[in-house]
């Protein structure tokens, strides 16, 4: 069942590729699942109250996903990387205008998920991450791609693979290394060498 379903959304990628904007309307039930899972795992982490909810934020992303000038999808994986670059910068932008607000208070904290982060206890803050995940494109683009796709993206191994045209071998790697250089970012290291 999960096999026509992937075709499903690749056919109306293409669609709305194609000029169909219709294809976006049909394209969003098959895919709300999905996005709505990731976002409500960045949620969990959230103070009881916020006023950003998993929906809302799903809603957001359709809005600028409307916004999206025509692209031609190489695949299903490719539009969920984009829906990962969308989240990532409406949780950022919203968690920079809550820190503005507050003038000075805390931003909202969002939990790195277990698999990233070597220590479970630990939350990271938003704004931190993405300026860790900014750092970490300028030394290596391709391994804070690596985080945003299956961090914000929520997609797996092979997933990922697919979107940078790289083997699953080499996502593996990439992920381990980024996740020691952000969490040694994100705990003020000290940087070695040049």
């Amino acid at each position: 069942m999960e096999e026509p379903r992937t075709h499903e959304v690749t056919g109306l990628l293409q669609a709305w590729s194609a000029g169909n904007e219709d294809a976006l309307g049909k394209l969003v039930p098959l895919v709300y699942r999905q996005l709505h899972r990731a976002a409500r795992r960045y949620m969990a982490g959230e103070r009881s109250g916020h006023t950003l909810q998993a929906t809302a934020l799903i809603n957001e992303v359709y809005l600028r996903l409307i916004d999206v000038r025509p692209t031609d999808w190489q695949s299903r994986a490719h539009f969920f990387a984009l829906c990962a670059q969308l989240m990532r910068r409406i949780l950022t932008d919203f968690a920079r205008s809550r820190h503005y607000q507050k003038r000075g208070g805390a931003a909202p904290h969002i939990p790195f998920d277990e698999a990233l982060l070597v220590s479970s206890q630990s939350d990271t803050d938003l704004v931190a991450l993405d300026l860790a995940l900014k750092r970490l494109a300028l030394v290596d683009q391709r391994k804070s791609q690596v985080v945003e796709l299956r961090f914000f993206g929520g997609l797996g191994v092979k997933e990922t693979a697919e979107v940078l045209k790289v083997s699953n071998e080499t996502v593996m790697r990439d992920w381990k290394m980024a996740k020691v250089w952000l969490l040694r970012e994100l705990r003020g290291g000290k940087r070695h060498g040049a």
